[in-house]
């Protein structure tokens, strides 16, 4: 397996790494700092989000923990047997300390929470190393799920494509250069929820079709 750590020290993007110092300051208890992934590098399929919520996962340091998002992630991934139980927090509020992921990781196409929740063009590619470095490292990995369409954007970005070279739609699949298969979804927002763009079925459909590959 090639060597893979998690960028949880990284402060190359000067804009996110002041960001995260003045919230750090204001809430001395949060993580506030990159999220790394969850779950295992052996792991054979990839969840990838955009990046970390201000109360979620930039709160709490687990990706997807303490949002809407997770609410609807958690609970999908559960029902197809990829993580232990449904729910992401605790009584306290925080990082469930019971749940763990089965043959699933969960990463972000960028580390730190953008100031506005709006990564630059600049601060996606600067992270793309890392993701380029983490599929790298997972020698096991055969299906990607982007949530979201800059998700699906870094992915392509990850694997030396065109932007246009795989249009983004919900549920639809793409066959990768190296053989893995990548599925778009719609971002488990709390927006697209509640505007039924992305409906707890049809988010649960795309996991549904990833158990039908990873047997």
């Amino acid at each position: 397996m090639s060597a893979f750590e998690d960028p949880i020290s990284c402060t190359a993007c000067p804009r996110l790494a002041a960001h995260l110092s003045s919230i750090r300051q204001r809430d001395p208890d949060w993580h506030a700092l990159p999220v790394p992934a969850f779950g295992s590098l052996d792991a054979e399929l990839l969840v990838v989000g955009l990046g970390p919520g201000e109360r979620g996962a930039n709160r709490t340091g687990r990706p997807f923990t303490g949002d809407v998002a997770g609410e609807l992630l958690y609970p999908a991934l559960h029902r197809y047997g990829f993580a232990s139980v449904a729910e992401p927090l605790g009584s306290d509020q925080w990082a469930n300390p019971a749940m763990t992921l089965s043959n699933c990781r969960i990463t972000n196409a960028v580390r730190c929470l953008p100031p506005a929740n709006k990564p630059t063009t600049a601060e996606i590619r600067q992270c793309n190393q890392h993701l380029q470095n983490e599929l790298a490292a997972m020698q096991c990995l055969k299906v990607i799920v982007a949530l979201g369409a800059i998700a699906h954007q870094a992915l392509l970005q990850a694997y030396g494509l065109k932007l246009k070279a795989l249009a983004f739609g919900h549920n639809v699949l793409h066959e990768l250069p190296d053989g893995r298969v990548l599925i778009d979804s719609y971002h488990c927002s709390g927006y697209n929820w509640r505007t039924g763009r992305l409906s707890r079925e049809s988010f649960e459909a795309v996991f549904a079709g990833v158990r039908q590959i990873i047997k």
